[in-house]
């Protein structure tokens, strides 16, 4: 096998198993000792994979020093489709014509998209996917603030407390959020936090939207006490411990049940 041919085919398969002896090696590629130590060599020296003790591993890939703390937007749309679009659907039926809403930007929140079609609202929203779907799909009138585009998270925040969302006010915002406690909502990078807290200060009322899982997930930030959250949207999954510490706090809840058609819906 040709040099190139053989080091890229090598790269292949320590990506695709995370690291490899060079004994596995030997057999995937039906070369030498020698020559798999090498290749593993010529590409460590140029930092396309991590020379180790008998073999080789996949280079860690790089943080994005652009990207906000937690998982992908990606990531998290693939998780409980289901039931965030059974929340989302319901979350939507609560929008008025004529009013103006807020909605951030979470993948529970993003699935409303298809359900505000064929409504006539003001949306400011700093999702940057949810704005362009409803501008193709829709006649609702849309508004961005300003700032910078996270791509991983699908967001668009500043750093600014004088962006264009203290002129606009909300008779709901409509939110996902990382995970809650008795404490509050919580998040887990700072920049969503000042963003979040801009927004939902221009709104009247604030409706949660988390699906189950978010009920176990713990953060270092607290974004608002429960006191301030007037409904929370969430699946027929929770438990009833969660739901009773939501209404103790004086959260109206709304539990609604998934489907598989849901789940299959583009």
């Amino acid at each position: 096998m040709i040099n190139h041919k053989r080091r890229k085919r090598l790269l292949g398969l320590v990506s695709d198993h995370g690291n490899a002896t060079v004994e596995q090696l030997c057999q995937w590629l039906n070369a030498s000792a020698a020559t798999v130590r090498r290749d593993i060599a010529w590409l460590s020296e140029r930092n396309m994979l991590n020379r180790i003790r008998g073999g080789a591993e996949q280079v860690a890939p790089k943080r994005n020093p652009y990207a906000l703390s937690g998982e992908s937007f990606q990531a998290s749309l693939a998780c409980f489709p289901a039931q965030k679009r059974a929340i989302a659907k319901y979350a939507a039926s609560l929008c008025e014509d004529g009013q103006t809403i807020i909605i951030n930007g979470g993948t529970t929140t993003f699935m409303m998209a298809e359900y505000l079609a064929d409504k006539q609202l003001k949306i400011l929203t700093n999702s940057f996917l949810m704005a362009e779907r409803l501008l193709t799909t829709s006649e609702n009138q849309i508004i961005v603030p300003g700032g910078q585009v996270y791509r991983e998270q699908n967001v668009i925040l500043s750093p600014f407390d004088n962006d264009i969302t203290q002129h606009h006010y909300a008779a709901k915002m409509f939110m996902g959020v990382y995970g809650l406690s008795m404490l509050g909502l919580m998040e887990v990078d700072p920049l969503l936090i000042q963003a979040e807290k801009r927004l939902i200060g221009q709104a009247e009322e604030l409706i949660v939207l988390i699906d189950s899982s978010k009920f176990s997930r713990k953060a270092g930030l607290i974004l608002c006490a429960l006191n301030r959250v007037n409904c929370l949207i969430t699946d027929d999954q929770a438990s009833d411990a969660a739901v009773q510490m939501l209404e103790q706090a004086g959260v109206n809840v709304v539990t609604v049940a998934a489907t598989p058609e849901l789940a299959l819906a583009d």
